[in-house]
Formats: structure tokens, sequence, C-alpha cells
């Protein structure tokens, strides 16, 4: 069931309830709507009735279809909580029958996850509580090829498109039009460059029959445990999901209500729990799939002339917004002439985006099977820096950047980049997986970065076999870079930092979004 918010502009009553609903029996009877149902609150029961009303992902017109959902509804959620859903009554006026309703427990409001948020150790020890269960539920729930459909890039893209056809008549209206259109481009930018990791998603198990809709205004943290109410029903495929998404709505559900260390307490719960590690860019894909389908609600519920609700659904489509660029993936070359800090700055941008960094300098002696801290001094296009080994060793750090991206990890290539044409394939890899590509040009003066590999030696740092000759004779030959972004290096690490991430586009390396 759906207690009130923002999104329904009307106060909830106690909750439906289960055992120790304490303060139910006292709760004074009440009506409250949403866009798709009405619920009468009498005493410790709660009736839940659909509206006869018809949008583009459901349709209840059909007294014999509503009656059929009302039974699903009751057979489904009694995975969660068996001893909520009490079973299906029939309203009859004269004989005959003219709907029908869920009956349910009546559930302290006090006790809903979303109440509890403001009482850091009450609703942290529920956030445990709440992943607990989820994992075993996760771990015993239904799965099959049907199902797996449901979790494949054509499935989740035509999802994405069908809920912004739907949406199309509050943009502008309700919600921002550049907003939006970003969200779209975004969206099906990830989705068409993550087969290999939806893919892989798959066939480890990770899609499953599961909630489908995980608020935490339908959760309700009791004395003998969580009872999780209110799944999708009326369309098993928006139930058919990565565990990753059914996680992503209550993830969304506590960012929403101002508790990101809630979030990540949830995720970290979870992983430890179930033994797993969640992709963190498709985390965030999924976190603002169902921060947009929440606007979509709320703006039908504006339509409907709910109180707040328009308010609500900008707030949420700005959500997804958010995670859609945290979900970006990116494949970063940092390129330049020896020690103009591309290593440092690597490292800087690898944490900054939470990506994995390759260095062709590490890759080359791994081929040769040299170890890295091994001097191997040559001079400029001979031995080991001769063209063949070049050729490899950049064609096994962009085969290694391909299959990282497909993965939804972005990627950071430390690489002196003077040449065009591993620049020029780089270029394909970012086309093929739908990766956003950025190039880093650092440039810094040659007698700074000649006192710069002089202290690296006298440090004792040999991954690099690099000389001040070696620079000369590299900038003799490098090709132009028209299309990097020139990055002054010749200042201290953090201001190198801080001009690469503005040439990313981002401000700093805080401001994620909680996922």
């Amino acid at each position: 069931m759906r207690p009130m918010d923002p999104l329904t502009g009307v106060d909830a009553p106690s909750g439906a309830g289960g055992r120790g609903a304490g303060e139910a029996g006292a709760a004074s009877a009440a009506v409250v709507e949403t866009h798709i149902s009405a619920l009468l609150f009498l005493g410790d029961r709660v009736l839940k009735f659909r509206k006869p009303v018809r949008f583009g992902f459901l349709d209840f017109s059909d007294l014999a279809t509503r009656a059929e959902d009302c039974r699903r509804e009751v057979a489904l959620n009694r995975r969660l909580a068996p001893d909520v859903y009490l079973g299906v009554a029939d309203v009859s006026v004269g004989g005959v029958t003219v709907d029908h309703a869920v009956v349910m427990r009546r559930l302290p409001a006090s006790r809903r996850l979303s109440a509890l948020v403001g009482d850091a150790a009450t609703a942290r020890s529920c956030v445990r509580q709440v992943a607990r269960v989820l994992v075993a539920f996760h771990a015993g729930a239904a799965r099959g090829p049907d199902i797996d459909r449901a979790a494949g890039p054509r499935a989740l893209l035509a999802a994405w498109r069908a809920n912004r056809a739907e949406l199309a008549p509050f943009v502008g209206a309700v919600l921002d039009e550049a907003t939006d259109a970003a969200i779209g481009e975004m969206a099906e930018r990830y989705l068409q460059g993550r087969g290999p990791l939806l893919r892989d998603r798959v066939a480890r198990g990770h899609v499953c029959d599961g909630h489908g809709d995980l608020q935490a205004e339908d959760v309700f943290c009791l004395d003998d445990g969580p009872r999780i109410l209110d799944c999708i029903e009326f369309d098993d495929r928006l139930r058919h999901v990565d565990v990753a998404a059914d996680l992503a709505f209550m993830l969304m559900d506590l960012e929403r209500l101002g508790r990101p260390e809630l979030a990540r307490a949830l995720r970290a719960d979870y992983e430890e729990l179930a033994g797993t590690v969640l992709p963190g860019s498709l985390l965030h894909h999924y976190v603002a799939a169902r921060a947009y389908v929440r606007a979509k609600v709320g703006c039908l519920r504006a339509a409907q002339g709910g109180p707040g609700a328009a308010e609500a659904a900008r707030a949420v489509h700005r959500l997804a917004a958010d995670h859609l660029g945290a979900a970006t993936v990116r494949l970063v070359l940092v390129g330049g002439l020896p020690g103009s800090g591309k290593s440092v700055l690597a490292d800087g941008l690898g944490t900054a985006l939470d990506a994995d960094v390759l260095r062709t300098d590490e890759v080359r002696k791994e081929l040769a099977g040299v170890p890295v801290d091994r001097p191997s001094p040559s001079a400029y296009g001979s031995g080991l820096y001769g063209a063949g080994w070049t050729a490899a060793t950049y064609a096994t750090v962009l085969d290694r950047a391909r299959v990282a991206v497909g993965m939804g990890r972005s990627v950071v290539v430390d690489a002196s980049f003077t040449d065009r044409a591993w620049r020029q394939q780089a270029g394909v890899v970012a086309r093929e997986t739908a990766s956003v590509l950025t190039e880093l040009q650092l440039r810094v003066d040659p007698t700074v970065a000649a006192a710069r590999m002089q202290r690296r030696r006298q440090a004792g740092e040999r991954l690099s076999d690099a000389t001040a000759a070696v620079a000369a004779a590299m900038a003799a030959a490098a090709d132009p870079w028209p299309a990097a972004r020139p990055v002054d290096a010749s200042g201290p690490p953090e201001r190198t930092l801080a001009l690469a991430l503005d040439a990313l586009g981002l401000s700093g390396t805080g401001g994620r979004p909680a996922a």
C-alpha cells in the first residue's frame, strides 16, 4: 500500500499492519488516495481498493481485472509480509459485487522506516535488518530466462523510453525540458555501451523476481523484524529486475528523504551480507531510473491535484539527472612528455572518478616479463621502447580499457600518446562502448620536467625509464594533438587535478550522489 507523502498530498494514518501494531487499535478511521488506489483505514484493518483508472502502464477500468490484481497483490506480498496481507474482500450492494478490496492488518505509522529516519540509531538498526531480509529474499526469489530478459539492454532501454513517453506531457509544464533531454541522452548512452556488464549480471544469477518498488514508507520496523509491503503486482516485468535495481529504489528513497548516509549504509550492509560488490555505475543508473519513475508518479498525482506533488516530482527528476551523471562511463587519456606529472594526475583522477588506472609503463614491462621496478633504459625508439614493443603495449592497454568500460568501469590511461594512431584507436574504443572520451595533454616547462625526473631517480622510483634526453627526442617526434585539452601541470598536484577535473566538466572530487 502507498501511504501519503508529498507525491500524494495527504497525511497518512497508521499503516497497514502486522503483529505489534499497538497504536492501530486506537487509530481513527480515514480514507487516503494515491494515483491508482484508495485506502480505507478502520481500526486494526485496512481495505485497499483500485481506482478504475487507465494509464500507459496499467488499466484498472475493468472489475474483473481489479479482482485479479487484488489476488495477485496478496499472493506476491505474502513473500515479505505474510501476516499483513489477509485476503481479498468482495464489496456487494444488493447482492451484486461492485468491487473488490485487499484486506490488510494495520501497522503503526510510527514504525515506518520513513518515519524513523530522524532517529539515527533506530534507523541504522532498521536498515541493517532490511538488508538482511532483502539478501535472503533475493537469494530465494524465482529466476529463469523470461525473468532474465527483462534486465537486458533492449528491455531496459524500452523501459526508459516508455517512461519518458509517459512523462512527456509534463516536460516543460512541470519538469525542466533541458534536464529531461539530458536524462534521456545519458540513460541511452549508458545502456548502449554496457552490454557486457548486463550480460554478466544475468550469467551470474543476479536477476530475479524481486519486489520492484522498495520504498521507505512501505517498510515497517517491528520488534520481530521488518515487514516490507506493496511490491509491484500489475506488471511482472517491473518486478523482474537485477537485485541492484531492486535495492536502488530504497537507496533513492533514503536519499530523497535527506539521509544519503543511510543509503550508503544499506548498500554496504547488503554487499557484506550477500558477499558481493554491486557495480557502482550500474547502481547509479538504476537509482536514476527509480527516481525517474517516482517523478512520473509525482506528475500523475499533480495532475490529480495533489498539493506539493509537482515540487516533489521536480526534486526526484533532478536526482535522476545527478545519478546518471555519476553513472557516466569515461575513458580519460592523460598524455604528455616524461616528467609532466601524468602518473600523479592519473592516480588523482582514478580516485576522483572511481576509475581504473592503466599505465603503459607497467604494461610494457609486464609484456616483456620484466619486474616493474627493474630499470630498462634504452635510447628513444629502441629496446623495450622500439616500435614493436610500443605497438604491443598500447594495443594491450586499449584492449583492457575496452573490457573495463564495457563492464561499467571508467578508465584513466597514463601514457605519452605522442603518436596520433593510438589516440585514434582510443577514440574507436570510446565510440564502440558509448563511453565519454576526454583527452588531456599535460604541459610543463622542460626544465621543470627534467628536475622532476631527477628527483624521481634519486628517490628510487624505477617504473619510468625516461630521461631528459628521451623527453627531448619524444617532443621532436610527437604528432600534433589538436583534440587534447591542455592542462598546465607546472604547479602542485592538487592544482593540476583541479584543472583536469574542470576540463572534464566536474567541480572538485566530491558531490557524487549516494549509492
